[in-house]
């Protein structure tokens, strides 16, 4: 396979709402690549990006921005429903993709985009950002080493006590589904990723929109409970929520239990940017890991390191494929 050599990719940005431009701050702030365009429907958008950018062409089109030749790569910030079609259209350019989570709104759209990917032989990345906190890789790597026995017990939490503020999340078919897609999936990710990908048995799972079920209602989630069963006899909890009178802005947790101790990154005094770590060893909590670290955008940096060493097809991205799956479960795609 040739490897295709960047130095410093350029870069155009597909959405430039909160998210998007945050991503665009910390691509330059890396100082590895040049941005080079960016597009949105929003006025106030553009000229806010404009302000991180000043030298960058605008596009009011974001197919647009695609299309321009003079890119080696889009980094897609858009609404779900987009997600697949504006990243296909961008392989087919023969740009490689950073994209927001999730890929799509289902495994369906999100197996067709790695797909193009693969044809295209384009590199593919995903903003699975939680997997770049300190916090996680300090309990990643005592998971990795064996230290805490057989692991058996996971427990997963994200409890957002706001909710998202654009109108799309509330459609189902702009966004695909409520919070176990947008905070949910996050630590579904970690946890698959942190075991190595193991095969999901069984899923049990409770949906609820202001208080109601609503599973197989084609309607929005603001509650989730699921219950998931792992290969290797492994049980995994996960609770998420939107706007959940939780005492606190938010309340995110990855809690790994084994044989032997436990470990778990959790989120400080309700912070939505500050974790820790913690290793339990029977009835003592042990600090591994308390400090501020600016994580936001390290998924994407790492994206473009690779890129510019090299921007073929990169087979971990295989990968993202297993928490759209796990979804699907959940709401009994």
């Amino acid at each position: 396979m040739e490897t295709v050599v960047n130095t410093k990719p350029r870069l155009a940005f597909c959405g430039v709402g909160w998210i998007g431009r945050n991503r665009m701050q910390a691509a330059k702030d890396s100082g590895l690549a040049e941005i080079i365009s960016f597009a949105d429907t929003s006025e106030e958008c553009i000229k806010a990006a404009s302000a991180i950018v000043p030298d960058g062409k605008i596009y009011r089109q974001l197919q647009d921005v695609i299309m321009d030749p003079f890119i080696d790569a889009v980094v897609i910030a858009t609404p779900s429903a987009f997600h697949m079609e504006q990243s296909i259209n961008a392989f087919q350019q023969g740009k490689s993709v950073f994209c927001q989570k999730p890929l799509g709104r289902n495994a369906d759209e999100v197996s067709k985009l790695i797909l193009a990917s693969k044809k295209a032989n384009k590199l593919l990345g995903a903003d699975f950002s939680y997997r770049y906190t300190k916090a996680f890789k300090v309990i990643h790597q005592i998971i990795q080493s064996g230290e805490l026995g057989k692991i058996f017990a996971v427990d997963l939490k994200f409890h957002n006590a706001y909710g998202p503020d654009k109108p799309w999340f509330y459609d189902h078919k702009l966004s695909g589904g409520g919070c176990v897609l947008d905070l949910g999936i996050h630590l579904i990710d970690l946890v698959l990723y942190a075991l190595d990908f193991p095969h999901v048995l069984n899923v049990d799972s409770l949906l609820y929109a202001q208080g109601i079920s609503c599973k197989g209602k084609n309607k929005v989630e603001d509650y989730a409970q699921v219950q998931l069963a792992l290969d290797k006899d492994i049980a995994v909890h996960l609770a998420c929520s939107w706007n959940l009178k939780v005492g606190r802005d938010a309340v995110i947790e990855a809690a790994f239990y084994g044989t032997k101790g436990g470990v778990a990154m959790k989120n400080i005094n309700g912070s939505f940017y500050d974790f820790q770590a913690l290793k339990y060893n029977g009835t003592k909590t042990e600090v591994l890991f308390d400090q501020p670290d600016d994580w936001g955008g390290k998924a994407i940096v790492e994206w473009i390191k690779k890129l510019s060493v090299d921007s073929t097809w990169d087979p971990t991205a295989a990968q993202y494929l297993s928490s759209a799956e796990v979804v699907d479960l959940i709401y009994e795609i």
